[in-house]
């Protein structure tokens, strides 16, 4: 029996790496933009696995971003938006990237005027260098936008499966995550040497969900998980095998 130590500690070392995803381990700080853009701040945003990078220029109040996630399909789309009058999606100014089956990406932006009424516009506030990029299973993002002389700012993010026949988003889920996928940008650092930060917003409450027919409605490491994380279940296992493993050799 004992000469089942070794093929069985193999599969328990290997079992533990793979259920690690390679997403776990990935950071803002390791990302790199193929036009070699820099920018001065990072975050690991708290859900649907996205990540956004940002830079604040207080000379004449605008934001350069670069914002990135996986699409709920391969031909989903992706989305970023500032909210300056509340936290929800009401009121959203958003840049939403849409790519099709053929591979191509089709910036857009929404002036999201209500729940019930999510159709293509013109943003409220002025920006420029929009464009759109994928690589790896994810879109990213970026834009420069005019944004009000405020420390901080309310942003939203989110995911969804595509666009219908006639054009129009597919609503995202609303599950726990896609709830979750909002908070508070801070453009300016509190006190001397503490950099800006993207905190989460407060806990989500559920909102009306907009008409389908034209709807936009699908982080750091998604939702809330059975298991914690893939990391720590992947430990688990990899722990209970070498617990069998010794009882089998004993």
């Amino acid at each position: 029996m004992a000469s089942l130590f070794p093929p069985l500690l193999l599969l328990a070392i290997s079992l533990s790496i793979f259920l690690i995803s390679p997403a776990q381990s990935q950071s803002c700080k390791s990302q790199k933009f193929p036009n070699n853009k820099l920018y001065a701040n990072c975050s690991d945003l708290k859900v649907l696995t996205s990540y956004l990078h940002w830079t604040y220029n207080a000379s004449n109040s605008s934001l350069s971003v670069a914002f990135t996630a996986p699409p709920a399909k391969s031909d989903g789309w992706v989305a970023w938006a500032i909210n300056p009058t509340g936290t929800g999606m009401a009121g959203a100014q958003a840049f939403v990237a849409v790519r099709h089956s053929n591979g191509s990406i089709t910036p857009r932006t929404y002036n999201i005027s209500s729940y019930y009424s999510v159709v293509q516009s013109n943003l409220s506030f002025e920006f420029w260098d929009y464009s759109t990029e994928y690589s790896n299973g994810s879109i990213t993002i970026f834009a420069s936008v005019k944004v009000p002389e405020k420390k901080s700012l309310n942003h939203i993010w989110q995911v969804g499966p595509g666009i219908n026949q006639t054009g129009f988003l597919i609503k995202h889920d609303f599950n726990q995550e896609n709830l979750a996928a909002k908070g508070i940008l801070e453009l300016v650092s509190n006190s001397a040497g503490t950099a800006p930060t993207a905190s989460p917003s407060p806990s989500p409450s559920s909102s009306p969900a907009p008409d389908t027919g034209n709807s936009t409605n699908s982080g750091k490491n998604g939702g809330v998980s059975l298991f914690g994380s893939r990391s720590s279940f992947g430990f688990s296992v990899a722990s209970l095998l070498l617990v069998f493993v010794n009882l089998v050799a004993f």
